[in-house]
């Protein structure tokens, strides 16, 4: 709507996307501090409230009454402000509503499975809830593959020309990313603003490769992928950042709402979109270095246990293992986002060190 301005009223501020993009940003804020404490009271009183299972570190036994599903609310505030601000003709806008709000709908859908479930209800069977996210996944890469115009070469951190071209397996590889990132951060979400500051530090650090990629001076300047319209997605990052940074007003220790599902699997898809569509697929690995972490932990604890009976850890994902061993809460969670930082920082390095 704020392009129409520039196109059709001649307000030519309205061009830029450095400016869209701020007031995506404080416009998503406000919107999600201002709904979420309604939405607490109105989840509370439905009895919306996160499942605390019986595997459980026993220190949460107290979340149990804390309410679930805050996702719909900075998600919600993330869309409007993408479509008050952005340019709605550009494919990498369309693609980026789309792994919001069908990763968004995924994840409802397993958060009310949960909640109505009753007590240690898992939510949607593995497999039903693996085949929607593959789908949703496929959805997107045909978009980006068929209608995008996107390149098809695969990249790699810190080398400044493509490896090869992957053709039409970069369509499976792209869903693989989204799938994966997306299960990641949803993973990471088990103590208090433990996924949301990681993935605030790695929307920042890929919103700025969006940006530049789709710069036509910029990307040439620094050697960087030429992908031109992508630079108009910063808006929908921007505005997702602006929504977290509100929604962890609440979110901080101790919890006074949770993103459930239908938040973290929606951030993590989009994190895999925006590395895809900047062309950092394998950066990515630095980038989210925490949810990568989290995620590993999992695949040793069952892969061990599965061949030789024995457990790497006290229990996975690694951040139950540190409660285990008696590290606070709001310890474990800080030095999490330091490592979040400074896997971000080294990420950045990437612009330079071609």
């Amino acid at each position: 709507m704020l392009y129409w301005f520039y196109r059709h009223a001649g307000i030519n501020l309205f061009q830029y996307i450095t400016l869209r993009a701020s007031i995506a940003f404080f416009l998503a804020f406000i919107i999600t501090v201002w709904l979420m404490p309604r939405f607490i009271v109105w989840a509370k009183k439905r009895k919306a409230s996160q499942p605390i299972y019986e595997l459980a570190p026993s220190t949460h036994k107290c979340k149990n009454d804390t309410p679930t599903m805050g996702g719909i609310v900075f998600i919600g505030a993330t869309l409007f402000a993408t479509l008050l601000c952005a340019k709605l003709n550009n494919i990498y806008v369309i693609g980026a509503i789309l792994a919001l709000t069908l990763f968004g709908l995924i994840g409802l859908k397993d958060d009310f499975a949960k909640i109505l479930g009753g007590k240690n209800s898992a939510g949607l069977k593995p497999r039903v809830k693996f085949f929607m996210q593959c789908s949703a996944a496929i959805i997107i890469a045909v978009l980006l593959l068929w209608f995008s115009g996107l390149t098809t070469e695969l990249y790699v951190p810190f080398y400044k020309k493509p490896l090869f071209d992957l053709y039409f397996v970069s369509l499976f590889f792209w869903a693989f990313v989204i799938v994966s990132a997306s299960n990641a951060v949803n993973l990471t979400d088990g103590l208090d603003g433990l996924a949301t500051m990681p993935s605030i530090l790695s929307l920042m650090t890929l919103g700025v490769f969006v940006y530049l990629c789709g710069n036509a001076f910029w990307s040439t300047y620094l050697l960087l992928p030429k992908i031109m319209g992508t630079g108009e997605v910063l808006i929908i990052v921007a505005s997702l950042i602006g929504s977290l940074v509100g929604f962890l007003w609440y979110n901080c220790y101790p919890a006074q709402v949770f993103m459930g599902d239908s938040g973290s699997l929606s951030v993590g898809a989009f994190v895999g979109y925006s590395a895809i569509i900047s062309k950092n697929e394998f950066l990515l690995i630095i980038i989210g270095f925490v949810f990568v972490m989290e995620t590993i932990s999992v695949i040793l604890q069952v892969g061990s246990f599965k061949t030789r009976k024995k457990r790497v850890f006290l229990m996975a994902p690694i951040h139950h293992h540190f409660e285990i061993k008696g590290w606070a809460e709001n310890k474990i969670i800080v030095r999490f986002w330091i490592i979040a930082l400074l896997s971000n920082l080294l990420a950045l390095t990437a612009l330079k060190i071609r």
